[in-house]
């Protein structure tokens, strides 16, 4: 299974900078640790290990919930011991969890679509957060003007659904990207923009926008790609190895009460995630950033209610839609064979 595909996908999720000053060996050597030493937890012989794989491999603002809801207990309430771990690389999280290297992931819909179309044993079972916060973002008090962007320059990443999701707001008003200048960037479109070496970058209001507020001491200007064609599905995916969770149902759903458990307690308490996290990753951390990360987060779940996690059909096929029209995938698959909502709390 090589899952290549997957790599791209992630990559524009998740540019490095998103911890340019967390050290990556310290991430690393926390995550493979399980997160252990700043957690109490029922003792192993009461309890059943889930690993839970991450969709990069350096610690982000993203993983508050469950880092909290371990320290909380939230988890171990369920019987379940859950190891945190982080992937070598973006283009090993689907990796890990198709071969049963991990029982669930946090992953990107596109890699799981990118995964099922390799035949890959696996499926969401739950979504974080409601909506597709990605567009094209620009310094404050210069608002990106769609029409106004020929000739222009945009920073984007070298994977197929940004340029799929420009491409399409593109669409909306006349154009194509090959009517811009376009720069890629390995990991990180922020630096192009602050640097003046580009017009505006693709990217989402709690990555590249968390670090141009950050970094550029700035709150970013953001139009979003949903306002011009693209679909509103949401981005970040919670998923399964589907052989471990027919054999592992009720703890399935014992993993996704605590989830849901841990993101309504870090939503309301965010103080204390930003401290649950400081306590994990003492030295692989930067206060504001994290902070600010999950504040700009938080938004995206909405109003905190019964339907937190679930998965929506409509969402999945408009999504299946485009990215068929696009020709990303060879063969659309249905919505259903991708998703499930049966182990989510009733």
């Amino acid at each position: 299974m090589t899952l290549d595909r997957r790599s791209s996908a992630s990559s524009f999720f998740r540019p490095s900078r998103r911890m340019a000053t967390f050290g990556l060996a310290a991430g690393l050597a926390a995550a493979a640790l399980g997160l252990g030493a700043p957690f109490a937890a029922t003792p192993a012989s009461a309890a059943t290990k889930v690993t839970f794989v991450q969709e990069w491999p350096v610690a982000d603002g993203f993983w508050i919930p469950w880092i909290l809801g371990k320290e909380k207990g939230f988890y171990a309430e369920e019987g379940i011991d859950l190891e945190i771990i982080a992937p070598p690389t973006v283009a090993d999280t689907m990796k890990f969890l198709g071969t049963a290297s991990a029982d669930v992931a946090f992953t990107t819909v596109m890699d799981v679509i990118f995964a099922k179309e390799q035949e890959a044993p696996v499926i969401a079972i739950g979504r974080y957060g409601r909506s597709n916060n990605w567009g094209l973002l620009s310094k404050a008090g210069k608002p990106v003007d769609l029409a106004g962007l020929k000739g222009k320059s945009v920073g984007i990443y070298n994977d197929a659904w940004s340029m799929a999701q420009l491409s399409i707001m593109l669409k909306s008003v006349g154009l194509a990207p090959t009517d811009l200048t376009l720069v890629t960037a390995a990991d990180d479109t922020v630096p192009l923009l602050l640097q003046d070496r580009v017009d505006a970058i693709t990217g989402i209001t709690n990555a590249e926008g968390t670090g141009i507020q950050v970094a550029g001491e700035q709150k970013a200007e953001f139009l979003p790609a949903i306002d011009h064609g693209v679909p509103n599905t949401p981005i970040f995916m919670l998923a399964a190895n589907t052989d471990w969770l027919a054999a592992n149902p009720e703890l399935a759903r014992g993993f996704l009460r605590a989830t849901q458990k841990s993101i309504v307690y870090a939503i309301a308490n965010p103080d204390e995630g930003t401290a649950a996290f400081a306590a994990a990753y003492a030295k692989a951390y930067d206060p504001k950033f994290i902070s600010t990360q999950w504040a700009d987060t938080i938004p995206l779940f909405g109003t905190p209610g019964a339907d937190l996690m679930v998965m929506s059909d409509a969402d999945w096929s408009a999504l299946l839609a485009a990215v068929g029209e696009l020709g990303i995938v060879k063969a659309v698959p249905e919505a259903t064979s991708l998703y499930t909502n049966d182990y989510l709390p009733k």
